[in-house]
Order: C-alpha cells, then sequence, then structure tokens
C-alpha cells in the first residue's frame, strides 16, 4: 500500500498599506556584520567565495529591479526572456538572506543591499494577503508583485493557496533583514509580526499522534478538485478556511521551519516538536513505509514519542519523507539545530549526508552525490532523493530511470526489489553544498568534479541538476536551490551569521529548551572508513 501526500510548493495573501517611505541610503550597517570574507576562511575559501560570486550572479538576474521580487528560475544563459513570470514567498524569501549574504561575503556593497532589500520589502507591503492569518499567496507576478490567478506557463487556473512551510521561509527571511539592516528594521519586523502561524496549527494533531501538529496549509475557498477541511481558521480570526486534508507529521521536514517560529512567537506550545513522527511506527499495521523501523518511546512533557530509526550501511537515523538532503538540512542553514539538539539532530545532520554520501560513490557508483528535488536533466521537474533513506515507500528516487528500492519487511511483506542496479544518477549540488557543515572536504572534492568533470557549471554558477553517466545537464537556475548555497556559503565564511541575524533571545528561551530534550536514536553503528 503507498502512502499518498501532498508536495509543499506554496504560500499567503492581505492587501498591507501603500508604499512606505524609504529610509535613507546613510544608514549605517549592522555593528556585528560580517567582514568581507578574504581567502583565509578555512578550506577551499577561494573557491566557496567564487562559487557564491557566480551563483549571486543568477539571483540578481532573476530579480527584478522595481519590485525586488525574483523570478522562480531562468534558463541557464541568464536570458531574461527565459526568465518564469512567477514567484513564490519562499523564492522571495531566499533572494532577502542571499542579498544580505552577497553583502556580508563583500560580493555587493552595502548601499547596494539596502536598495535590493528596500524594494523588496517595499512590495511586500503592497502584496496581497491573506485577511485572517497575514499570510502570502503561493504563486504572484514578479514584475508587478500582483498576486497569479492564471499560471503563466500553462495557463490553468490557480485556485490560491497559503502554504505554511512557504510562509514560514519568508518569514524567517524578514527576520533576518530586520536585524542585518537596521535601515529596515521597523518594516520587516512588522510584516513579521502581522504573520500567525497559529492559523496552520491544528491542536487536533494528526492520526496517530497526541500533541498538535501543522497542516500544509489552507485554501480560502473550495480548490477545485483539491482535497480539504472546512473549518474556522484555526487562530480564532473567525475567518473559514478549506485546510489540505494533509498534515506535517513528520519531523525531518522542511517544514519545521514554520513549526520553530510559530513556537518563537508563542502562537503554538513547544509540545508541537513532539506532534510529529520520526519514522511511522513498527509493526505491519505500517508496512507500506520504506523500512521497517526500530527504536523506543521516551516521554517529553507528558508526550509519548516513538523515537523510532531506519538503518543504511549499519547506520541508524531519523528518515525524512522522501529520502533528499533539503528536507533534512535546509532548516538548518538558519537554526543552530546541532548546537540546540546535541542528543537528535547533532547526531541525525552528519549521518544523514553520510547516507548520501555512501548511496553515491558506493551503493550506486556514481562518483558523485547529493540528492534532492531539482531541475530534471531530460525536461520539467522531479524529486530526487535516496528511496531507502525516505520514508515515502516509492521513493525520492536517486537516478533518471527512477529506481525504486523495495526491501523485505520481515514478517510483514517480500520486497520486491532488494537489491537494484542503480541508473543514470542525478546529482544536484544545492544538496551538496547543505552539507557543508558536516563533511566540508569531502563537499568540495564532490564539487569540484561536478564543475570541472561533468561540466554542470554555467555563468550563474552551478546548473541546477546532472545526470552522472550520461553528463545530461538541467541549464537552469532555481531561485530555491540557489539561495540554499548562498546561505551555505556564506554560513561557511562567515560563522554561521544567517543564524545570528536569524535567533533572538525570545526564540532561544521558548524553542531551545523543547529541542535539547529531543533524544533521536541516530547511531553511527560501526563507522567504516
Amino acid at each position: 500500500m503507498k502512502h499518498i501526500r501532498l508536495a509543499s510548493t506554496a504560500i499567503a495573501g492581505l492587501v498591507v498599506g501603500g508604499l512606505a517611505v524609504a529610509t535613507p541610503a546613510t544608514a549605517a550597517p549592522p555593528p556585528h556584520a560580517a567582514a568581507p570574507v578574504g581567502a583565509g576562511s578555512g578550506p577551499g575559501a577561494r573557491e566557496l567565495l567564487r562559487y557564491a560570486q557566480d551563483t549571486w550572479t543568477s539571483m540578481a538576474a532573476m530579480a527584478h529591479a522595481n519590485t525586488g521580487l525574483p523570478d522562480d528560475n531562468i534558463g541557464g544563459d541568464l536570458d531574461a526572456a527565459t526568465a518564469s513570470g512567477y514567484t513564490s514567498p519562499t523564492n522571495i524569501g531566499g533572494y532577502l538572506w542571499s542579498t544580505v549574504t552577497a553583502r556580508d561575503l563583500g560580493i555587493i556593497d552595502v548601499d547596494e543591499a539596502r536598495e535590493r532589500l528596500t524594494a523588496t520589502v517595499s512590495t511586500l507591503e503592497r502584496m496581497e494577503r491573506n485577511d485572517g492569518s497575514g499570510m502570502y499567496y503561493n504563486w504572484y507576478a514578479p514584475e508587478t508583485g500582483e498576486k497569479l490567478e492564471i499560471f503563466p506557463t500553462s495557463g490553468e487556473v490557480i485556485h490560491p493557496f497559503l502554504s505554511t512551510v512557504d510562509n514560514g521561509w519568508l518569514a524567517a527571511a524578514l527576520r533576518i533583514v530586520r536585524e542585518a539592516e537596521p535601515a529596515l528594521a521597523d518594516r520587516a519586523d512588522a510584516l513579521y509580526r502581522s504573520m500567525d502561524f497559529s492559523a496552520f496549527f491544528d491542536t487536533a494533531g494528526a492520526p496517530g499522534l497526541t500533541a498538535g501538529t501543522n497542516r500544509g496549509g489552507f485554501w480560502e475557498a473550495p480548490p477545485g478538485d483539491g482535497c480539504a477541511v472546512e473549518a474556522p481558521m484555526y487562530n480564532g480570526s473567525g475567518e473559514t478556511a478549506f485546510y489540505t486534508c494533509h498534515h506535517y507529521d513528520t519531523t525531518v521536514s522542511e517544514s519545521r521551519i514554520a513549526t520553530y517560529l510559530g513556537i518563537a512567537e508563542g502562537g503554538i506550545p513547544a509540545t508541537a516538536l513532539y506532534g510529529t513522527h520520526r519514522t511511522m511506527p513498527a509493526g505491519c499495521d505500517w508496512a507500506w513505509q520504506e523500512q521497517l523501523p526500530t527504536g523506543q518511546s521516551r516521554t517529553y512533557d507528558g508526550v509519548e514519542v516513538y523515537e523510532g530509526v531506519y538503518s543504511y550501511d549499519g547506520m541508524s537515523f531519523v528518515p525524512s519523507w522522501g529520502g533528499s538532503m533539503f528536507e533534512s538540512l535546509m532548516p538548518d542553514l538558519l537554526v543552530p539545530e546541532a548546537e540546540w539538539g546535541p542528543d537528535s539532530w547533532a547526531k541525525n545532520h552528519p549521518i544523514t549526508v553520510e547516507v548520501q554520501k555512501r548511496h553515491g560513490l558506493r551503493e550506486a557508483g556514481y562518483g558523485y552525490w547529493g540528492f534532492s528535488p531539482a531541475s530534471n536533466p531530460f525536461g520539467g521537474y522531479a524529486e530526487y532523493g535516496v528511496d531507502i533513506a525516505g520514508i515515502r515507500s516509492d521513493g525520492y528516487t536517486s537516478d533518471a530511470e527512477k529506481t525504486d528500492v523495495d526491501i523485505d519487511r520481515p514478517g510483514c511483506a517480500t520486497g520486491t526489489n532488494p537489491d537494484p542496479a542503480f541508473g543514470d544518477g542525478v546529482v544536484t549540488p544545492h544538496a551538496a553544498f547543505l552539507a557543508l557543515p558536516y563533511d566540508r572536504p569531502g563537499v568540495l572534492k564532490n564539487l569540484r568534479g561536478i564543475e570541472k568533470k561533468l561540466g554542470a557549471y554555467g555563468p550563474g554558477g552551478f546548473y541546477d541538476a546532472v545526470a552522472v553517466k550520461s553528463d545530461t545537464i538541467a541549464k537552469r537556475y532555481l531561485s530555491l536551490d540557489q539561495s540554499m548555497i548562498m546561505a551555505a556559503i556564506g554560513n561557511a565564511l562567515t560563522g554561521d551569521t544567517l543564524k545570528d541575524y536569524f535567533v533572538d533571545d525570545e526564540m532561544e528561551q521558548r524553542l531551545r529548551p523543547a529541542m535539547e530534550q529531543q533524544v533521536f536514536g541516530s547511531s553511527w553503528g560501526e563507522r567504516r572508513p
């Protein structure tokens, strides 16, 4: 039996006044902003800075000067005619933190950074949003900031959606801007404070979980053929919402950024960290999942949690839904997860990286590694990951052939493809960059090969994906993926400045104690060289 789940892709909207008066360009940079990085900032610093400079070129090419909004994607030659014509809150958030990073790395000066950030914030202030939550819609026109109701590339009707995770990334970026650019502090903070994440939080929780859990998002009206649950908006605004039928019910998910923000602002309880599955429960009732987990139950603040783990090559770890790197590590770009979760994330993150590395280099024999959703080198978009390392039974696969690993679940089911032969592996450079804090030498070696041997590098940095056997390259740049690269390099070269901007005392006081309690069952087992 396959477990069906909606993918995350969206965001929200309400009309908020007109443009505020721009602050004088003479405002001083933040006193703790990083100095421009030189060549001496750790192994591979020169390479990383070059990668950041080229990556920023693609981000700047996607941004519209009048609105400060980036396109979702652009062709590999950075021709404006190839830009997508649509953007999302995640794209906008990624552009904001990329601008701050470009300034802190000395790629652009403080005046240019301020002008870019001011344009974006000014547009956000006038964009249409949802009245009951202050959230932004899923798609906007980057050249105007208008909410899209027809998708520009297909002509399909859009049912405007307000996505939990995508609003999370925009709100996270606003936290960064308010700290990183004093001239915009009040305006960025006002936008951030107007976004109420309790609107997504279902106190009843997901099936089989005793603590509250976020829904995937909601529509303001019935979404055509989409599955929706009509209910009063969870934040008590009095508005009616049509919530997704699914919850974000797995722990290792990029959606946890919204949970962190809700806890930080007091809109949802800290016990929300325990309202998601590490793995699905053990036993044959859940034998649809990729592996039968092992583990034990622990109680946190009165909430019982099954601390299940999967296994790979002697290691045990808490899996993500699809087995991709960005599900596991994207929130770690902004939240000090390894520091605040010494018995959970500090163990799980490096093992997750090692699973991806061993899969690419040993099991599948691709010679390269790093697997996350990205452009399909053969056209369109696809979800890539290490199938055996994800909960989803039909997984995110690591090759173009979509080789689906299906192992035995002893006593429950016999695997249909327990020892597969993998095909044309598709590596996604942004996934490798996310691993920088946990295997910097390995990441640098991997990226050098992708650039020099596979040739997957262009005027805007690494192309979005490359199929390694056929050497077929997706010559396209995605705003989201490029912004992850910018954040990862910025943290590596400035000592995690983005985390310093993101975290404040209130967040640490509300979130850190709950994170410090968590004990995952992650273990290296018997490590091999």
